[in-house]
């Protein structure tokens, strides 16, 4: 035992103190055969306890379930606001949307580059008036919202701001995320619009706006999702996500914002793929590393800032289009191992996904998994329950190791610096080989018969057509399109042409932040694609370079 580390007697000692303060929840605390259990099982460091691998609080579900946002989003903010509520009124606990690609790529649905993507794989979002339409009747003091957006997520957060404010909702009211995490883009999902470097000091400003104006919004939530969803095995997730982490505290820092300032304010967003065991041990793996690293090596004081707080999606690259419906037991196996692993918020894919956006029954078939994992299981009556488990702690460990290897050579790249190895791990294509390296082994080992996935390559029997498919018409494109009309007609073009060129001045000036001019545009009606463009003519667009 290290000198001045605690004894297991104090650490329980410490872990009940803080468990007879806990608000719990008023549910019997026992099997389904009345069997009372504790709240936690096996040695310290117990939930609650650095460096948190077993839970970021002592009480974890005991006292409140994770989240349940169920993201959302297609055709126009009138449709996408009736899914809304739509959710909310079956259990939903928090909103989580999705916008259509021109909205991610920075472009209005009247752009040539938009046509026939118009609401398509997400809701459109052109201005502020569709905002208002998408949160219209919900209220934003009220409920926990999370936008998944990068390159215009500076706008798309200023319109949210501005729409809450127009409903009498200040902004230091609003709780919630946007996703903003511009460096897993250029190393996975692509959609970004801007060179590496001015699109950080875009999600710097934004870091520093939301600490100052908005306590309760979570600035960036790091995201490995979209990573494991390209192709890479869960330990690059866990250490490309950490890195990206790493990357955004050392940017912050260096703008001259205190880590505890802003650092609590970080989350993180994790895919739950199909390998159970391995998805538990890359989740308590995260907790841990993060809390070491914030603390060791960027001198974090704020227990808040040790925190790894973060949501899980389940993997929809896992979903079949074959038979379908046992999408539903994949989507099951994956929200536990979810909720196993500690999650604060939890998105239950829906079973047709992988053939058309989800029905409305899809999505409630998907809320009420979870609530299945949350309520009948009793999985969240126990913090960490495989804790201890010689198979799970060895997972824990390995998947830190890997993490770790990784985390070295991003410091090699980088001169010590990760944010600087980061920069050059996306120059040099080094993630998004690493990344299409994975993906090529496991669908090597797919198409060899080495791995079954059932209904794909074995198991093949019984499939049947889908035929109840959401489907977007070309009616959606057509109504977005007048409407966008109907807001560029009636707005002040004179107030609009003055706050794009306050968008443009704040992006030259590197001691300035862009946030406030972006709300005063965006408050003008100026469009999304106007905003981005007034920053443009600073920063320029950023072309990947091919890699061979």
């Amino acid at each position: 035992m290290a000198e001045n580390e605690p004894t297991q007697a104090e650490l329980r000692a410490a872990y009940d103190r803080e468990m007879a303060r806990a608000k719990l929840r008023e549910i019997p605390f026992e099997t389904m055969s009345g069997v009372p259990v504790d709240s936690v099982y096996g040695d310290g460091p117990y939930p609650g306890q650095y460096p948190y691998t077993r839970g970021v609080h002592a009480s974890m579900y005991r006292s409140r379930l994770w989240t349940m946002r169920m993201f959302a989003g297609f055709g126009t903010a009138e449709d996408t606001n009736a899914r809304f509520k739509e959710l909310l009124a079956n259990g939903g606990t928090g909103l989580s949307t999705a916008f259509d690609m021109p909205t991610l790529m920075g472009r209005d649905s009247d752009s040539p580059w938009s046509t026939g993507e118009v609401g398509r794989a997400g809701v459109a979002v052109d201005t502020l008036a569709d905002m208002e339409d998408l949160f219209g009747g919900i209220d934003t003091s009220a409920v926990s919202t999370s936008m998944t957006i990068n390159g215009p997520a500076a706008i798309v957060l200023a319109m949210y701001v501005a729409n809450a404010e127009k409903n009498g909702v200040p902004r230091k009211a609003l709780a919630g995320t946007i996703q903003n995490d511009i460096f897993k883009e250029y190393q996975a999902q692509k959609e970004y619009i801007y060179p590496p470097r001015p699109s950080v000091r875009i999600v710097t400003d934004m870091i520093r706006f939301t600490a100052a104006e908005m306590p309760k919004w979570n600035s960036v939530s790091i995201s490995g999702y979209h990573i494991r969803e390209a192709g890479s095995t869960a330990a690059q997730e866990l250490a490309f996500t950490l890195a990206n982490g790493f990357a955004y505290v050392e940017a912050a820092m260096a703008a001259g914002v205190d880590v505890d300032v802003f650092a609590p304010r970080l989350s993180f967003f994790f895919n739950s793929h199909i390998d159970f065991f391995e998805e538990i041990g890359k989740f308590r793996a995260a907790r841990r590393i993060w809390a070491r690293w914030l603390k060791e090596r960027y001198g974090a004081k704020d227990e808040r800032s040790l925190l790894c707080r973060f949501h899980t999606q389940t993997a929809g690259v896992s979903l079949t289009a074959q038979q379908p419906e046992i999408n539903i037991a994949r989507v099951a196996i994956q929200a536990l191992a979810g909720a196993i692993g500690g999650t604060q918020s939890l998105h239950t894919d829906s079973f047709d996904e992988a053939l058309a956006l989800p029905t409305e029954k899809a999505a409630r078939i998907a809320l009420r998994t979870q609530q299945i994992v949350a309520h009948e299981t009793g999985v969240a009556n126990v913090a960490d329950p495989l804790g201890g488990a010689p198979f799970i702690e060895w997972m824990t460990d390995e998947m830190e190791r890997q993490a770790e290897a990784i985390f070295a050579h991003l410091e090699d790249l980088g001169n010590g610096s990760i944010l600087e190895g980061v920069y050059a791990g996306i120059e040099n294509g080094y993630f998004v080989g690493e990344i299409a390296d994975a993906s090529y082994r496991f669908e090597r080992e797919v198409n060899a018969g080495r791995r079954i996935i059932v209904a794909v390559n074995d198991f093949t029997d019984g499939a049947e057509p889908q035929k109840d498919l959401l489907r977007i018409d070309a009616t959606t494109e057509e109504y977005q399109l007048k409407r966008l009309a109907d807001v560029k007609l009636k707005r002040n073009q004179a107030a609009v042409d003055e706050a794009l060129a306050g968008v443009t001045k704040a992006a030259a000036d590197p001691t300035a932040n862009v946030m406030p001019p972006i709300l005063e545009a965006v408050n003008a009606y100026a469009t999304l694609e106007e905003v981005v463009k007034a920053m443009e003519t600073v920063f320029g667009t950023y072309v990947e370079k091919a890699i061979i």
